[in-house]
């Protein structure tokens, strides 16, 4: 799709799976490093028998489909190369700060003096400017500071992040997706691009409804071990079995699936046959409720589950249509039948000569579909067929005519949105907020969940949900009763009207209802269309139904969260619908610049689970290399120590604090006034961690979260107090950024908004508008549509808007 354009990819290990992503769709990729290589080939985990500049497993994973040019900034051909290669370059990515960038000297300045229609993305820990930029960070101090860290972990513990670093990996998926959104608005104003994008933004939208609870509901979320919030009567997620865990809900589906091998087993009497399971449901949210509780229904559910394996329960809700996700490790991951089936898994021939497997295509389109041309270079691989190349004429660029400097990247974009919860509407929101005309198709006799979810804005209604509120900015709202021929009939309409369908239905669904692929495609040959869900459209386990917590536990997310004395905690709520969405904008914005160059719609199966297991590919290379397999750590790291949260004055006040060499180590020690004697190196750190945090903790206990970070801040030690979202709503570095979006919601009021995770120079990129009430325009999209008023009157005496 992408196969016209040119990246430059300057990236250290922060954010270098953003370029590998364009390349995967295409692109030609060059990274540009100095002879002693990218800092990006020295980051664990390591190969021990390859050569120096291919040992890490991290480069392998994130720098397939790139091609490598070693550049001398200090000779002139060096300067000469790195300027016709800016010159014939549409993307250029880079880290700040200490990057290789520093070193070649590349200002976004400087970049359109030689190129004025570059797109510049430039990734940092907290934006490129403002007064947190320059603030000492890794991977355990941003997630931190950016929220998810207060949301994880079991209250009687320190707040735990995700033990397998994630902070990187997030940001350069959406460094890419900012980098598309960018594309397209230079096409259409024909200026250079500046995309500015914040780690710590990029990660504080792992909260999902935890991002702006503070100012919805009053109070912050807190975190709960497994359990998810319902407002009074939190639901267990993650339950033993004989072999490990299995993430389940306790609702009437799965124990009416279950029933009968329950009785089976003697865990239950016919009785429960009885109970009106309907009315279970219903009262969920009450403790006492009658004749049985969500207390109960528990308990029968892990009595049930404790005596059989997760691979047993998993392959039986299969069969019986309920979803028991086992809590997967990675070696499981890999023996997982539905992905070998999918053809998932791309094969690799290390440099050491091993043979492995490693994450693969995230995608299946039916036109110009994803390859990969290229394995992870080596230093310089390519550096005599690229100056040959720049020797080459140029190639002139065809660009489009340019339009008014206001107009939206996706102004004229018409999107028929048939998603619901998560992924879906996240994906087209990203369409939404930067300018395209999104309806949201719903439906009052079977709304989005989110619209059921906390926090709600006064008491629990239909049109109160900030869960539902985040991830549908920009939209217009169309209720249809969707089992309704005549409805189906309006979809059509809006179909016909459409440059894309976003939809994330069971696989067949939307078939059945005479809207697949190939039948709209008869109406609108230009057509693009997205079909998303966990598993895929097809494969064995294509009809596992579930959310993001289902997926997180099939993609081995549970398995490294938590406490490794304790059952997985989990990341909060919903984790891969935090992932795939990053996948799908950039997929979106792909095809429709592929569109505009060719006229051909497509077709793009997305699977959740194929996306997110990126985020885990160097651990699952080192399972294979070294036979490491990643689990829960708490907040250490077998890398860097003293890596933790530590107690502050004040109840339930943290502070992160994470040394990545010795050099910190030693600021630490000079601050807290320690004398570590012989506890210099890592391994001695690493050896003697709990004798490091009890001392650190005594230090910490006696100051404030923010007096500890400004302390250790200024001392040169990464630190960052663990944020909730209360914290957030006032972070200095939020306001300077403008992250937080207030709008005038019809039935909640003036509230804000989570905003991007990146900004683009000239351009504010939204959120627009708020979220739309449920059916509030649809009387407007059915007039769009030219409907008469007597059809739209009939229309609503009917039922069919509803």
């Amino acid at each position: 799709m992408l196969e016209n354009y040119v990246v430059l990819d300057l990236t250290d290990e922060r954010g270098e799976i953003g370029p590998m992503l364009l390349g995967d769709l295409g692109a030609d990729v060059i990274r540009i490093e100095t002879i002693r290589g990218s800092s990006a080939r020295r980051c664990g985990p390591f190969m021990k028998n390859a050569a120096k500049d291919m040992q890490s497993l991290q480069f392998i994973a994130f720098n397939r489909n790139k091609r490598s040019i070693v550049l001398d900034p200090t000779t002139t051909e060096g300067k000469t190369d790195l300027q016709e290669l800016i010159r014939r370059a549409d993307f250029i990515f880079v880290s700040a700060p200490r990057a290789e960038v520093d070193q070649l000297s590349i200002s976004f300045e400087e970049t359109c003096s030689i190129n004025p229609r570059i797109v510049y993305v430039k990734i940092s820990p907290f934006g490129h400017d403002g007064p947190h930029a320059g603030l000492s960070s890794n991977d355990l101090v941003i997630a931190a500071l950016a929220g998810p860290v207060s949301l994880q972990g079991i209250p009687d513990r320190a707040p735990v992040r995700v033990s397998v670093p994630q902070v990187w990996r997030h940001t350069g998926v959406e460094a890419a997706a900012g980098a598309m959104a960018a594309l397209h608005r230079m096409h259409k104003v024909g200026e250079a691009q500046f995309v500015d994008v914040s780690a710590q933004c990029t990660m504080t939208w792992t909260m999902l409804n935890g991002m702006d609870a503070h100012a919805i509901q009053g109070y912050d979320f807190e975190r709960a071990g497994s359990f998810m919030s319902n407002m009074t009567n939190p639901v267990e997620l993650v339950h033993p079995t004989s072999d490990g865990y299995i993430v389940a809900l306790p609702h009437s589906k799965v124990i009416l699936g279950c029933m009968s091998w329950m009785i089976e087993d003697g865990v239950i009497d016919e009785s429960y046959r009885h109970i009106n399971w309907a009315e279970y449901d219903l009262s969920i949210r009450d403790p006492n409720a009658q004749p049985i509780n969500l207390k109960r229904g528990t308990e029968i559910c892990q009595q049930f589950f404790a005596r059989h394996s997760k691979q047993e329960l998993y392959q039986f809700g299969l069969k019986q249509g309920i979803t028991l996700a086992p809590v997967n490790t990675l070696d499981e991951l890999l023996a997982l039948q539905h992905l070998q089936e999918r053809d998932y898994w791309l094969g690799l021939t290390l440099p050491d000569g091993q043979s492995a497997r490693t994450a693969g295509l995230w995608c299946k389109a039916s036109d110009s579909p994803l390859s990969v041309r290229y394995p992870a270079p080596e230093l310089g691989q390519h550096s005599t067929e690229i100056r040959q190349w720049l020797r080459q004429p140029a190639t002139p660029r065809d660009y489009p005519p340019t339009q008014e400097p206001t107009t939206l990247p996706f102004t004229g974009i018409n999107v028929a949105d048939f998603s619901w919860v998560g992924v879906g509407p996240i994906s087209a929101k990203y369409l939404a907020d930067h300018g395209a005309s999104v309806v949201r198709v719903e439906s009052a006799s079977r709304p989005d969940v989110l619209r059921a979810g906390v926090p709600f804005a006064g008491e629990p209604d239909l049109n109160h949900s900030q869960f539902f509120g985040n991830f549908n900015t920009s939209k217009k709202s169309l209720s249809l009763d969707m089992k309704s021929s005549e409805a189906i009939d309006i979809a059509r309409k809006l179909i016909t009207e459409s440059d894309v369908i976003i939809e994330s239905f069971a696989p067949g669904a939307i078939g059945r209802m005479g809207l697949g692929y190939q039948e709209v495609r008869k109406i609108n040959p230009e057509i693009i269309m997205i079909s998303t869900c966990l598993m895929g459209q097809t494969g064995p386990a294509a009809q596992l139904a579930g959310y993001g917590y289902h997926a997180a536990a099939l993609a081995g997310f549970y398995e490294v969260t938590g406490w490794p004395d304790k059952k997985p905690s989990g990341p909060w709520v919903a984790y891969t619908d935090t992932i795939a969405p990053r996948f799908i904008s950039i997929l979106l914005a792909a095809a429709l610049d592929y569109r505009r160059r060719t006229g051909r719609g497509c077709f793009i199966d997305v699977a959740q689970i194929e996306t997110s297991l990126h985020f885990l590919a160097p651990e699952l290379l080192d399972l294979q290399v070294n036979h490491e397999s990643a689990s829960r750590l708490g907040n250490r790291s077998n890398s860097a120590a003293p890596q933790g949260c530590y107690p502050c004055a004040g109840d339930d006040q943290w502070c992160a604090i994470g040394i990545d060499n010795d050099k910190q180590w030693q600021a630490l020690c000079r601050e807290i006034d320690y004398q570590p004697g012989k506890i210099v190196t890592l391994p001695d750190r690493l050896k003697n961690h709990d004798e490091i945090d009890a001392v650190i903790s005594q230090w910490t206990r006696l100051r404030r979260a923010p007096e500890v970070m400004q302390k250790l801040q200024q001392a040169g030690v990464p630190a960052g107090m663990v944020q909730r979202s209360s914290d957030l709503l006032v972070d200095r570095q939020y306001q300077h950024r403008d992250f937080y979006r207030y709008q005038n919601h019809e039935a909640m009021g003036k509230i804000p908004y989570a905003g991007h995770q990146y900004k683009i120079a000239g351009y504010d990129n939204g959120p627009r508008a708020p979220a739309p009430m449920l059916g509030q325009h649809s009387f407007e999209v059915l007039t769009e549509l030219g409907m008469t008023d007597e059809e739209i009157a009939m229309a609503y005496a009917t039922g069919v808007i509803n």
